[in-house]
């Protein structure tokens, strides 16, 4: 196989606690990720006769070596001495600043992909830590699990959660994350709670809350409008640092119609919640085509 499409999921933090910050400027987290099934899609086409990696789609304001995806591509490379390039394309549809994990999606689906596709068979954990390199959140979508995250959210434990729908609300705008976590009034003293504590539905810390909410609600007004309006709803919230907030309701019927009262806008989206990533499962599918043609 020369050639491969591959999504690259959008993810939801359905908690996100701040316990504190570290002496290397990085802030201790706890949150929930929570896969989706809808993202961004990168096509791939191995090169064997040059090592050149191309991106044919290009982000403003982003240099092609800053990119996530050229820097996952020539990490590999270094990692493994690999001569083999490759020509990607992306269709972008998740939104920069959004706080769904974009870019670090698009990362892990190039790790994964050109893993393969040059035939590295590094695995998982060496690629997870690979991906870490590039960002905190890359972890998770290489592994591809909803998961209980600690740490800077690199250590991983994956959960089940009951599956729901899900509106996601972009009001047009751009949050720098590192913006967001600088801001000195920002929540940075939540208690440590154990995963299990944070799971039970029976327990207080069932209610699920975002610690960069109150901040970002304060310096850009557009979310702040959002949640309060989306909130009618059901309990919306902030999704990491924003600018994106969701959702989470009982039916598909539900998130379609609080789609046709939007905001002229605002852009949104529905989203069915996936324990395990689409990504993963369209891996397996290629894997087994390339049995079957072996």
């Amino acid at each position: 196989m020369t050639s491969l499409t591959l999504p690259a999921p959008a993810k939801l933090n359905r908690l996100l606690r701040i316990t504190g910050r570290r002496p290397d400027g990085y802030h201790s987290l706890q949150t929930l990720f929570q896969m989706l099934d809808w993202g961004d899609t990168l096509h791939f086409h191995s090169t064997a006769h040059s090592p050149d990696i191309t991106l044919s789609s290009t982000l403003a304001d982003v240099a092609h070596e800053d990119n996530l995806i050229v820097r996952a591509a020539r990490r590999l490379q270094r990692e493994t001495g690999c001569s083999q390039g490759v020509s990607i394309e992306l269709d972008k549809r998740l939104p920069i600043g959004g706080g769904l994990g974009g870019g670090s999606s698009n990362a892990a689906t190039t790790l994964l992909a050109l893993d393969h596709l040059w035939g590295l068979n590094l695995g998982i954990d060496r690629l997870a830590t690979l991906g870490l390199e590039l960002g905190a959140d890359v972890p998770v979508f290489v592994r591809g699990h909803t998961a209980w995250a600690e740490g800077v959210g690199e250590h991983l434990v994956p959960v089940e959660l009951t599956p729901s729908w899900f509106v996601v609300i972009h009001p047009g705008i751009e949050i720098s994350t590192a913006a967001i976590f600088g801001d000195p009034g920002l929540t940075r003293d939540s208690p440590v709670i154990s995963m299990r504590r944070a799971l039970d539905r029976a327990s207080p810390d069932t209610v699920w809350r975002n610690d960069c909410e109150r901040t970002v609600r304060a310096l850009y007004p557009e979310v702040d409008r959002a949640l309060t309006w989306l909130g009618r709803q059901g309990q919306a919230m902030l999704t990491g640092t924003g600018a994106c907030v969701f959702c989470p309701l009982d039916d598909e019927a539900h998130a379609e119609q609080i789609l046709l009262e939007l905001p002229d806008e605002w852009h949104a989206f529905k989203a069915r919640g996936s324990n395990i990533s689409s990504l993963h499962h369209a891996l397996e599918t290629a894997r087994g085509l390339d049995r079957t043609q072996a």
